[in-house]
């Protein structure tokens, strides 16, 4: 039955956007708008609409007193901007008055438009005023809404968004996601709103977007939330002007399989090989035997019978036996007709180094590469990309400075400059990387691709990644989803403060900006959104260091009272708990530092005392099953010097590993240069400490633990 009735919803709704498209309109009429919310139990006022004054005057009669009046033109879609609006309308003579009113203004407002008559709608109760709608993102297809509604829309601009259709979770985490959340469970002794119900008109209008594509916006605005429910004052929908681009799909399988062959190769070609120095061919070559691939390398050019004395090939189609990546440095107008050798020869990985297409106005030259990629198989990375590493298959695929250190991290980033920065910082904090990938263009591999890869892969433990855009957002989402329950994903995603697109008619599409949806859907996934390349970079280096908490309880142990009222704060700001210390704790902490030292949390030790001090506080925190988390703060002192601390400090949390505890430990440490060397070796040990600075090591605990909660660990 349910069934059944979910298929008469559909064919209701069908019906009436059908009837829209036929008549050449984009947007519904306050009729047909009600049909809809009807069909998908949207609640919506008792309305009727009137043509004449008479037919006004009857309905409002019927209706009940006092009643709301609105003009209905398919042309008008602002009815307020119009004049067309006016509530409260109480009595006959009023009812008269206003019809005249509300089409006088309309026909003034725009001489030409279509104007069907005046809808008249039963008062909605008093209520909190609410938004709730839904919009078509370029990157992730139909999102849902939620935020203050009314005259606040677009000043306090307090909205959420979750990619539609939403849960019933989805929904209740919309609504403790916006600052005003605290209005909804009632203030000063005002009654909450239905959270069941909100929740349900949430969940309903998400899938009346998702399950209708051609559907560009709804925007219900404003719904009244009571503590007796929610009722849409208003509702408007828009239909989209065209069929989206679908972007092929591949299935996992597929990607696996190619994506190992990319990263893991048996044998690469370099179509463009040069015994040239300064040549992009003979840097890419150069990097590739220097680095030690153990694998085939095949030099492809026309003009040399060798090349840094390899046997080069005229053409791909030459080489002997499979290969597995076919790497690209000549220049772009030349790259369809190698690519289309590649297809033939059935490399299933094409590297496109060159620069010279869509970047630079050659949208044409982009979408034939992408066709012969797609017609053989071929899947492409780039173009306009500085190359690859896969560190721990010794391959330099790239014509920049090479880098051999193997570690956990993998990197990417869609802008080469951004690429040489991430090998800078990884070469001066000795932080091993599994691999360095430019994405550059993304004609066809992207983020989605890598992550899915990378989630498996037994070298890698955290995932950084720089992004400009995504191709396909909902690709990303679920693929992050996947990966963020096995190991962290870091996201940079450039253009922040863009205002981006405003889809038109609506409050919805006007608050949509890029960053906004991106930042909630970004979240809703899973990653760490790091706020600037740098913090991108540490996370990426501190994450696999610290192990996952097991609770939210985090005590500060410092030696200096200003580092630990900083670290409060930071604490605040990363949205962790400072544990409250049970009498017992506080009186085992007070044994230990003078009597001018402070207990409770932070525990200050005061900056004169002993390396015994430190050593017997840290020790209390780690042992003590309660404490989840520990953060210390360190002050330059000659009666416990930098490396004193470092030592005491990561031979504490060593001892403590063997006997099973592992409790994420942080450190800042204040003072003269040496405090640089005291944090390089409690890092390589296990204890991510940063000098000069309170703010950094809370901010790589906060994100490991927006990981841990991510990954359903918390």
């Amino acid at each position: 039955m349910a069934q059944q009735n979910a298929g008469g919803a559909a064919a209701e709704v069908r019906a009436v956007l059908a009837a829209a498209r036929a008549a050449g309109r984009t947007a519904l009429t306050a009729p047909e708008g009600k049909a809809v919310a009807d069909a998908y139990g949207i609640p919506v006022p008792e309305e009727g609409l009137a043509e004449t004054v008479d037919e006004a005057v009857a309905l409002a009669d019927r209706i009940g007193f006092p009643v709301a009046m609105k003009i209905v033109s398919p042309d008008i879609l602002h009815k307020t901007e119009a004049g067309g609006v006016q509530v409260g309308v109480a009595g006959t003579a009023a009812v008269r008055e206003a019809f005249t009113s509300i089409v006088g203004n309309a026909r003034a407002y725009d001489a030409e438009a279509r104007i069907q008559g005046v809808q008249v709608q039963r008062m909605a109760e008093p209520g909190l005023e609410v938004l709730i709608g839904t919009v078509t993102d370029p990157t992730f297809g139909k999102v849902v809404a939620f935020g203050l509604g009314g005259v606040l829309v677009e000043v306090l601009k307090d909205v959420t968004f979750r990619l539609a259709p939403a849960s019933e979770a989805d929904a209740l985490s919309m609504l403790d996601g916006i600052r005003a959340a605290e209005m909804l469970r009632g203030v000063r002794g005002g009654e909450a709103v239905s959270r069941e119900a909100l929740a349900g008109l949430i969940v309903s209008v998400s899938r009346l977007a998702h399950d209708f594509p051609e559907i560009a916006e709804i925007d219900l605005n404003p719904v009244f939330a009571s503590a007796r429910g929610v009722v849409a004052a208003d509702i408007r929908i828009l239909l989209a002007e065209g069929e989206p681009v679908r972007r092929r799909q591949w299935a996992k399988e597929e990607i696996q399989a190619s994506m190992r062959r990319l990263m893991r190769p048996s044998s690469v070609a370099v179509i463009g090989a040069s015994n040239e120095p300064g040549k992009i061919g003979n840097s890419v070559m150069r990097n590739l035997v220097d680095g030690g691939f153990a694998g085939d390398i095949h030099p492809v050019n026309p003009k040399a019978d060798d090349i840094l004395g390899r046997k080069a090939y005229k053409s791909v189609k030459d080489v002997p036996g499979e290969v597995d990546v076919a790497v690209f440095a000549i220049p772009a107008k030349f790259v369809a007709a190698a690519l289309e050798d590649v297809g033939r020869k059935g490399i299933p990985n094409a590297v496109l180094i060159p620069s010279g297409f869509a970047e630079t106005g050659e949208h044409a030259l982009q979408e034939e590469i992408v066709e012969i990629g797609e017609r053989y198989g071929v899947r492409l990375l780039g173009p306009n990309i500085y190359g690859y590493y896969s560190t721990w298959y010794d391959l330099c695929a790239t014509f920049c400075t090479p880098y051999d250190v193997k570690g956990g991290v993998a990197l990417t980033s869609q802008s080469g400059g951004i690429g040489m920065a991430i090998l800078g910082f990884a070469r001066s904090t000795k932080t091993g990387v599994s691999a360095i990938v430019g994405l550059g263009n993304k004609s066809d591999l992207d983020e989605d691709d890598l992550l899915t890869y990378f989630a498996d892969d037994p070298h890698t433990e955290c995932i950084a990644m720089h992004l400009e855009d995504l191709k396909d957002g909902r690709a990303f989402v679920a693929a992050a989803r996947e990966t963020v329950r096995k190991k962290p994903v870091v996201v940079l995603k450039a253009g922040r403060t863009s205002a981006g697109a405003k889809a038109a008619g609506s409050h919805t599409g006007a608050l949509a900006g890029d960053d906004a949806v991106y930042d909630d859907i970004l979240r809703q996934a899973g990653v760490i959104r790091a706020p600037g390349l740098n913090e991108m970079l540490e996370y990426a280096r501190a994450l696999p260091v610290l192990p996952a908490p097991q609770g939210d309880n985090v005590v500060i142990i410092t030696g200096a009272g200003g580092s630990g009222v900083l670290l409060s704060d930071a604490i605040v700001d990363n949205g962790l708990s400072l544990m409250e210390i049970p009498p017992d704790l506080d009186e085992a902490f007070r044994r230990h530092i003078p009597p001018f030292g402070a207990a409770g949390n932070p525990v200050d030790i005061t900056g004169g005392e002993p390396p015994s001090t430190y050593e017997a506080t840290i020790r209390l925190g780690l042992e003590d099953p309660r404490v989840h988390a520990l953060v210390l703060g360190y002050w330059h002192t000659i009666v416990t010097p930098p490396m004193v601390f470092a030592e005491l400090t990561a031979r504490l949390v060593a001892e403590a590993r063997q006997k099973g505890i592992h409790k994420p430990v942080v450190a800042s440490l204040a003072g003269d240069t040496e405090v640089e060397e005291a944090c390089a070796y409690l890092f390589e040990r296990g204890v991510v400490a940063y000098p000069y600075t309170t703010e950094k090591p809370v901010a790589a605990l906060g994100a490991k633990y927006r990981w841990a909660r991510a990954a359903g660990l918390l």
